[in-house]
């Protein structure tokens, strides 16, 4: 299968990249730099020029392809609107592409926010609609094309996929840590986060794009739910700091715009995704990934 790639050369699509090529996929990624497309390239695929805002080559590499993987995001946390609005147009310049077809169109989406009071699963339907919404309310409207002729996959990732030469959430807070002198976690440090491995991350996207029906939405989610006191731990060990409790009115100032996200409950289920993919994570837990040095080079 041709499979078109945005976000080719990040963290989840650099692994998701390997398990197509292993799978025997013909992969073209997109790529705005010159590094991003030797990186593509390295890995033995093709390489397509543009960004997010380049809308007529995001529009050309889904014609020209079998099935579309959308894993690029701007993740401008100083100005979501930006990221929102560049996610919104590339969904929907690929749902209009793909429009008729049945051709596959897998695309990333988050798992936070979907539940309240209990772990979410994959029957929870993205409380986002509209361009002013998280993400544009991009999972909502690719699942619109599933009536229009594309077989939609919404592949819902936890806030932490992790593994060393991560450079998300995980890298951000350790990082805090190191610059506060003391690793905080919010509160009583009891709410919860999902996690999976970057290993097992790819190798879901690889396994929806050869199993998952249209209107499906897939958790990559190893660990249910890891609190953040124990996360917290793993990094004071790790640099050798004081864990402490940061109160909830103080979490704002403590970690910055990130603090917003470590506060809150994040519990999520993947069985359902488990027993329709056949896909059982197999890579170290979070905790482990921090204790064996996965983030030790931070800061």
């Amino acid at each position: 299968m041709r499979v078109f790639v945005t976000g080719a050369s990040g963290w989840i699509g650099s692994a998701a990249v390997d398990e197509l090529l292993a799978a025997g996929h013909e992969v073209t990624g997109l790529a705005r730099s010159d590094a991003s497309a030797a990186a593509v390239e390295a890995k033995g695929a093709h390489v397509r020029r543009g960004d997010l805002d380049d809308l007529e080559s995001i529009r050309a590499g889904a014609e020209a392809a079998d099935a579309v993987v959308h894993l690029a995001n701007k993740h401008d946390f100083a100005d979501p609107a930006v990221s929102n609005a560049a996610e919104r147009g590339a969904v929907q310049t690929i749902g209009d592409a793909l429009a008729g077809s049945n051709r596959p169109f897998l695309l990333a989406s988050g798992v936070v926010g979907l539940a309240h009071g209990r772990p979410a699963v994959e029957t929870d339907r993205s409380p986002f609609h509209g361009p002013e919404s998280p993400r544009g309310g991009s999972e909502n409207l690719a699942l619109e094309f599933a009536d229009r002729g594309v077989r939609t996959v919404s592949l819902r990732f936890a806030p932490t996929v992790h593994g060393a030469g991560d450079h998300g959430f995980i890298s951000v807070i350790a990082g805090i840590a190191r610059e506060k002198g003391v690793s905080g976690y919010p509160g009583a440090g009891t709410n919860r986060w999902a996690a999976v491995h970057r290993s097992d991350a790819g190798r879901l996207v690889a396994l929806a794009l050869e199993k998952a029906p249209a209107g499906s939405r897939l958790h990559a989610v190893a660990e249910e739910g890891v609190p953040t006191r124990e996360i917290a731990e793993a990094i004071g060990r790790t640099f050798d700091l004081p864990v402490v409790s940061i109160d909830p009115g103080d979490v704002a100032d403590h970690f910055g715009w990130i603090g917003r996200y470590f506060a809150m409950e994040g519990a999520t289920s993947s069985a359902a995704t488990q027993a329709l993919l056949g896909w059982t994570p197999t890579g170290p837990g979070l905790v482990e990934d921090i204790d064996t040095g996965a983030y030790s080079a931070v800061g």
